[in-house]
């Protein structure tokens, strides 16, 4: 063995041992965390990770941070061959890629796309330096001008490398156009074919160093993710936006109070997060002012994880590592969780840990009542269940009780649109349609209960489950085809959190069954010369559920043109009322959701109209738009309304 080549096998012999050295404190915690079934549907969990890592599906939603990464890792994976040729020919004497195109079309890619990454590293140097977008805050700046620095490292020992070799022959390559431009430049200076030789050898080690140093460092770094973003995609959550994780009947808490109780996927989740701050700018809590943001929430939870690592750990994990106002501040729209390029689950987290401080009742009064409330009353307002369908009684027309007689549609009509006089006025003029429609729908009257989906993002499960039992009991005492509801949050409990209960029902949301019945012309419409409105997609109804198409449908088909906002379908901003949040002090509120919200919509200039179709929407964005003073610039309407005056 040649003393060039025991000295490559000691190098890198050491490296790799520095690199496992440094990635074990890393390893052992997913090591040791309980189970998580994350090993179904193979397929669809590949195809997901070609998506989003591969076509960088959900980093394109930044446009300028998505291109220059998608620069980036695309140069990374053509100059991997470039280190596989370095590190192959100095370990195993021989070894070439000539055989594949090593010397022509490899060559010519690793030369473009070496000028490709310089040009991406630039761009993101240039981001953060003088962009300096918001979501950068409480990111590790010095980790990635490290990164930016051993990154280009990299790339130009390995040109440096390249066009030494041609230069120490005397000629360039024509499939080495960057390397030959270099090598042209150092035979101009004179470099001659000993020094090029000497150089190439220098070139060559220095390659040998930062490829190395880098693996060395990335596991320490944020850029961890290089390794560790694959897998968190590849297991990510299959199961329906909407449905939370099921309670282990075995476990002893139904939270999460410590560390070791996140299971191995949360854990590579946090050891996942690029500190990119993505979820910080689209969360609204964030947004407000409230203690949370989910990027800091997944880095402080990830620095007591090592903390524990180390024994260094100090204090309890809720109430010190996070703060109790932390988990409050959470409206569960799962705005985080929809735009994290590597699928990191942070509210997920947040609800696991308010399971904890349920249990312990250590909750804010406004929140113990609502609680008591929908424990004693079966709604949050406290009201007798005869009240429930109070508004009915100036109808004009009978509404069936879906108990006593069969019904086509079972309107499960929820407590805001029951009880909250502002959205009751909602609730009868839909009924109004529904029965101009001819469609033979019921309710449940003061059988109902609220459906408890807020209750289980709160963290209250003895709640949701009692709530949830009592509805499917009714329920089942009913003939009936599909649920109607025109409550998002109504929605997603009966389409998807009763699925933990093995209860599966078609549920539609109002504006599919106005929409569907327009389509089949039983609800006509007189479409006139309607204003320019805006929409707001509830959080529920749309990120949740996927119910995006029908409330515009019915904007257009009752004549008016709509003016989208930026922040619309999928990207759309919450209105602070989710997850229990309408029952919870927002005092500490630098500017609620609901009036950011209407503020971007007085920005438009052109509408008058603010479109809602949810009840909380209602309530929330027609308090809004009373506290901003802009009553005489936008009306709150909901989507019923614009249907209703088409119609007549």
């Amino acid at each position: 063995m040649t003393a060039k080549l025991l000295v490559m096998w000691v190098v890198v012999a050491a490296g790799l041992g520095a690199a496992a050295y440094r990635a074990s404190p890393y390893v052992k915690p997913l090591l040791a965390a309980p189970a998580s079934n994350r090993w179904d549907r193979p397929r669809e969990r590949l195809a997901g990770v070609l998506a989003d890592l591969g076509l960088h599906r959900r980093l394109l939603r930044f446009r300028y941070s998505g291109v220059l990464h998608a620069m980036i890792f695309s140069g990374f994976l053509v100059l991997f061959s470039a280190i596989v040729q370095s590190f192959g020919s100095g370990l195993f004497p021989g070894f070439t890629l000539a055989p594949i195109g090593g010397q022509t079309w490899i060559a010519f890619l690793q030369d473009v796309f070496a000028l490709v990454v310089t040009v991406g590293v630039g761009l993101a140097a240039w981001q953060r330096q003088f962009i300096r977008p918001k979501r950068f805050q409480g990111s590790n700046a010095a980790d990635a001008w490290i990164i930016y620095a051993l990154v280009l490292a990299v790339v130009a020992t390995m040109l440096l490398e390249f066009a030494f070799r041609l230069a120490a022959l005397g000629h360039g390559s024509p499939w080495r156009p960057v390397s030959s431009a270099i090598a042209r430049a150092m035979l101009a200076l004179g470099v001659g074919e000993d020094a090029a030789a000497a150089g190439a050898e220098v070139a060559y080690w220095l390659h040998v160093a930062a490829v190395l140093g880098f693996l060395i460092y990335i596991p320490g770094s944020k850029h961890r993710h290089i390794f560790t973003a694959a897998p968190n995609l590849y297991f990510r959550n299959l199961r329906p936006k909407g449905q939370l994780a099921a309670i282990d009947p075995a476990s002893p808490s139904a939270g999460v109070s410590e560390m070791a109780q996140f299971d191995w996927k949360a854990k590579l989740d946090l050891l996942s997060c690029t500190e990119c701050g993505r979820c910080q700018s689209v969360c609204p809590a964030y947004a407000s002012g409230l203690p949370l943001s989910p990027k800091t929430l997944i880095m402080d939870l990830r620095d007591r994880m090592m903390a524990e690592e180390r024994g260094q750990a100090a204090g309890p994990l809720i109430g010190g590592a996070i703060a109790d106002e932390t988990l409050w501040s959470c409206t569960t729209c799962r705005a985080c969780m929809d735009i994290c390029p590597v699928h990191i689950e942070q509210m997920t987290k947040i609800v696991d840990m308010r399971r904890a401080v349920v249990e312990t009742g250590a909750i804010e009064p406004m929140l113990q009542t609502a609680l008591g409330n929908l424990q004693q009353y079966g709604n949050s307002f406290g009201k007798p269940a005869r009240q429930r369908a109070r508004w009915t009684k100036d109808l004009g027309f009978p509404i069936k009780n879906a108990l006593k007689e069969p019904v086509d549609v079972l309107w499960f009509v929820g407590d805001f649109a029951s009880y909250d006089p502002r959205a009751q006025k909602i609730t009868a003029r839909v009924a109004g349609l529904l029965h101009a429609a001819g469609v033979d729908f019921g309710i449940l009257f003061e059988a109902e209960r609220n459906a408890g989906n807020d209750v289980r993002r709160v963290g209250e499960e003895g709640v949701f489950e009692t709530l949830a039992r009592s509805n499917i009991e009714q329920l089942e005492k009913c003939s009936f085809r599909r649920i109607m509801t025109t409550d998002p949050h109504t929605l997603n409990a009966l389409r998807q959190e009763y699925g933990v209960f093995d209860c599966r029902y078609e549920v539609l949301h109002y504006t599919q069954l106005l929409d569907e019945l327009i389509r089949e012309n039983r609800l006509k419409l007189e479409k006139a010369d309607g204003d320019r409105v805006t929409y707001h997609d509830p959080c529920y109804l749309g990120r949740y559920n996927g119910g995006f198409d029908a409330p515009r449908s019915l904007i257009a088909a009752s004549g008016h043109a709509l003016h989208e906002m930026g922040r619309c379908r999928e990207n759309s901003f919450c209105c602070g009322a989710g997850g229990g949040r309408i029952w919870m002090d927002d005092s500490a509120m630098k500017e609620r959701p609901s009036e950011n919200r209407i503020k971007e919509a007085l920005a438009l200039g052109d509408v008058g109209t603010f479109v809602v179709a949810c009840p909380k929407d209602l309530v929330m964005y027609s308090a809004a738009v009373q506290n901003l003073g802009a009553q005489d610039k936008i009306a709150v309407r909901d989507i019923s309304e614009l249907v209703a005056l088409a119609s007549s």
